[in-house]
């Protein structure tokens, strides 16, 4: 059984699993949604009582149309607890991908009581370079989404994967169908000034970083900044592009799992 709703900031979750277990937040890649978790949900919902976030613009968390605001990572960390505000829980683990694992990341450092675990998939405290996401931005306002999500199935999956599993590129790229043009402009704004490197000291949580050998950005480097500036964090590198928890599933939810129960 499972319910589903909306913040007062438009924010759209979905609850399933366990109720009374510990609750675990999933928070999923840019240009995405949170469908991104389908291969770990059976599974965590037999230990935990899963929370399933839309970023704002993506997915179910659809804007009012109107010009993208200002964002940062703090206003994106801020709409997830909001989510945990209005189902009355308190603590949870966290577990993000890319942006997703940014913005754990920064609930972290801003919000340390709210955190039991944390797990940090594919994702760096800073997302380099700034005009990157300048030309992102741009493209986005002059062409749309379409030839930068056209492109994600290559940078998210190795080139084995692509081949192996077509059926399962093709449900993700139609994730990307639901991003609005104004949400995805807002995360990369808020990607563009985000640097949270001085602040990974701050993380009082157990940490779990994974990483990919395949993943050209973030790279296996940034994981290890990660995992060597919070205290005790462990790593963990998947034969993967990307979008680990989808390429490797087993792997990565046996790994989460194991992580979050001991």
């Amino acid at each position: 059984m499972s319910i589903e709703g909306k913040t007062d900031r438009g924010i759209h979750y979905r609850v399933s699993g366990r109720n009374h277990a510990p609750a675990l937040v999933l928070l999923h890649p840019l240009g995405a949604s949170s469908g991104t978790w389908q291969p770990q949900l059976a599974e965590f919902e037999r230990f935990f009582r899963v929370v399933l976030v839309d970023l704002r613009g993506h997915g179910g968390s659809q804007l009012k149309e109107g010009a993208p605001r200002a964002c940062t990572v703090q206003d994106l960390a801020d709409d997830a607890l909001g989510v945990l505000n209005t189902l009355g829980i308190d603590r949870a683990h966290w577990c993000g991908l890319s942006i997703g694992g940014l913005i754990a990341l920064q609930v972290a450092v801003m919000a340390p009581r709210r955190v039991l675990r944390l797990v940090l998939a594919n994702t760096a405290a800073v997302f380099s370079p700034s005009s990157m996401w300048d030309e992102r931005i741009e493209t986005a306002r002059t062409q749309g989404l379409a030839p930068l999500l056209a492109a994600i199935p290559e940078r998210w999956f190795s080139a084995g994967f692509r081949e192996r599993e077509p059926e399962v590129v093709e449900r993700i790229k139609r994730l990307l169908a639901d991003t609005q043009v104004q949400g995805y402009i807002e995360a990369c704004s808020a990607l563009r000034e985000v640097d949270l490197r001085a602040r990974l000291s701050d993380v009082q949580a157990p940490t779990l970083v994974i990483s990919s050998a395949q993943d050209l950005s973030p790279s296996i480097e940034r994981a290890e900044e990660l995992a060597e500036g919070i205290s005790g964090a462990d790593l963990l590198v998947l034969d993967a592009a990307h979008l680990s928890n989808v390429e490797q599933s087993t792997e990565f939810t046996t790994a989460v799992v194991d992580f979050l129960r001991d």
